[in-house]
């Protein structure tokens, strides 16, 4: 499944350190950033005390933000009870972490089976359709890297239109290299995202944009594809 359009994630993830006051602010941001998504994770760090203890409350809490301030809410699921959890709220679409690519194929597969838009990350997996064709699957190129420093990213793909990728999970720092992806033909970029770089909770914040920088990557991003599309 691939598109001419743009797609921009803001990854969000843990970035709220456990502070879920932080949930409307964040997803301010990022909304006016210029992203489509607003990004959490569901089922991972999440147990009892734990920084991303996510309950009904929460994800209801994110919905409401995100209806707020006109993005659209997304959540990595890890696992099955993650799933069910968020199953019933009906969200139009889906993202799944490699790390579950890896775990829990027979999940995925699952989520897979509702028929919605679908984002797979493929940064701990050298399989490359490991879900065969879905068509409402959307993988991305990732290196599972915190950062990922440019040395480690020399096998970024140099045309995503020749291959089944439809973009780029961006774990670098700095906005440089998801503008390459863009040049390169990805139509999905998942970026983190921060209110603040030099938080050292997670380690997340450091390869994260702040909205500034986001915006800039968006801006950019959305005029390199017109060119692109024109045939510049």
């Amino acid at each position: 499944m691939k598109s001419d359009n743009l797609t921009f994630i803001a990854e969000i993830g843990l970035n709220h350190n456990g502070n879920f006051g932080l949930f409307f602010e964040l997803i301010k941001q990022a909304s006016i950033a210029g992203a489509d998504f607003a990004k959490f994770q569901l089922g991972w760090r999440d147990k009892k005390d734990e920084i991303n203890n996510l309950g009904n409350d929460e994800i209801e809490l994110i919905k409401k933000c995100c209806d707020f301030h006109g993005i659209k809410p997304l959540f990595s699921i890890f696992t099955n009870k993650a799933y069910e959890l968020v199953k019933k709220h009906n969200f139009n679409a889906y993202k799944i972490a490699s790390r579950t690519v890896v775990d829990n194929k027979k999940l995925v597969k699952e989520i897979l089976d509702e028929k919605k838009r679908t984002f797979i990350s493929l940064g701990m997996t050298d399989e490359k359709a490991p879900f065969g064709s879905y068509d409402n699957i959307e993988y991305l190129w990732c290196k599972s890297e915190y950062p990922a420093l440019p040395w480690v990213l020399k096998d970024i793909p140099k045309d995503f239109t020749k291959t089944n990728l439809s973009g780029y999970s961006d774990h670098s720092v700095g906005i440089e290299l998801a503008l390459m992806a863009i040049v390169r033909g990805a139509s999905v970029i998942e970026k983190h995202f921060t209110l603040d770089k030099s938080d050292t909770t997670i380690r997340d914040h450091a390869l994260s944009a702040t909205p500034s920088e986001f915006n800039n990557l968006v801006r950019l991003g959305r005029l390199i594809k017109k060119n692109l599309n024109l045939g510049v």
